[in-house]
């Protein structure tokens, strides 16, 4: 079963690319978000399309990030005994906070009243001022 997700967290490690045994490229990632008792849960992140693949490699270990795509949710057995959940997606879109401050901006320059030149009123967010 997939269930389609939206997901949000901070990458556990840099982003690689690999490539199938047919010769086409893919990107893998390990994002850790925060579950509803503030642990930490892994997602293991698979990237096919090529804007998901080229906005996961740009990024580093501990950037945030919004993950759209499809979840698959399952369960392993830990090396202590102990039954934990298994997450993985497809991811097909991937947001960052260059994406959001980005969009801000244009948004900002649209409704200004010098008729988007790029001079806008409202105050522009740097990449730290957005939380996911």
């Amino acid at each position: 079963m997939s269930i389609d997700a939206l997901v949000a967290g901070k990458l556990w490690k840099a982003p690689e690319q690999k490539r199938a045994g047919n010769g086409n490229p893919f990107v893998v990632a390990k994002v850790r978000a925060a579950d509803g008792d503030g642990e930490g849960l892994f997602i293991n992140v698979v990237a096919f399309s090529d804007s998901a693949q080229a906005t996961l490699l740009a990024l580093e270990e501990g950037d945030s990030v919004s993950l759209a795509g499809t979840l698959k949710i399952g369960t392993y057995e830990a090396r202590d005994g102990s039954v934990r959940p298994s997450v993985s997606m497809v991811a097909q879109r991937v947001l960052t906070t260059y994406h959001v401050s980005r969009k801000r901006k244009t948004v900002a320059d649209a409704s200004s009243p010098s008729g988007g030149n790029g001079t806008s009123r409202e105050p522009e967010l740097a990449d730290d001022d957005v939380d996911f």
